[in-house]
């Protein structure tokens, strides 16, 4: 008896975990499509819509490295000893 209660609440878990992935997957996934439509129109828009013309505009701008003078402490000359 305890192996069929087993076996039925595990079929009863799995008919239920199907009817909620039919339910929630479309849902799903016309959420994604609508994002990347939004993302599509957006990066088109950028596209067709230049800056005016004398203007500059920066996209990236690379981290500023720090030199090694400032952080690096005193440094000691040496001599080789043989």
């Amino acid at each position: 008896m305890p192996l069929l209660k087993i076996l039925f609440i595990i079929i009863c878990v799995l008919w239920l975990l199907r009817v909620v992935v039919r339910l929630l997957l479309p849902i799903f996934f016309q959420k994604m499509v609508a994002k990347a439509q939004n993302q599509a129109n957006q990066r088109y828009q950028q596209r067709n819509n230049p800056a005016p013309e004398g203007r500059i505009t920066v996209d990236y701008m690379p981290p500023k490295e720090k030199s090694r003078g400032e952080s690096a402490g005193d440094f000691v000359d040496y001599e080789e000893v043989k």
